[in-house]
């Protein structure tokens, strides 16, 4: 008898290794570029997106998020929901505070 398997595996080319492994590399040299260079309030914003892009990729590909069933994408994307949600209620109430006026 032969087994049947429901769940194909996506085999990833090395190629898209490569890329994936440049554009970190180039995240990288990014950081540190933007480490070194004087963008005043600009600084923490950028490092942030340079370290979320990065981030994205790393899930998507070398977690192999990219190719999943949408189930495995939706349950990421609710874990993201709910950090932005659980952040956005922390700065709510650190900037409603009355800092100084006790």
């Amino acid at each position: 008898m032969s087994e049947h398997n429901e769940h194909a595996q996506h085999i990833v080319s090395p190629g898209v290794y490569l890329v994936i492994l440049f554009a970190l590399l180039l995240g990288t040299a990014l950081t540190v570029w933007a480490s070194y260079v004087d963008l005043g309030f600009w600084n923490p914003i950028i490092a942030l997106a340079i370290a979320t892009t990065k981030a994205v990729l790393v899930v998507l590909f070398f977690m192999h998020v990219w190719y999943s069933t949408k189930l495995t994408k939706l349950t990421i994307f609710s874990g993201i929901f709910m950090f932005l949600v659980l952040i956005s209620m922390t700065l709510t109430d650190y900037i409603s505070r009355a800092w100084g006026s006790w």
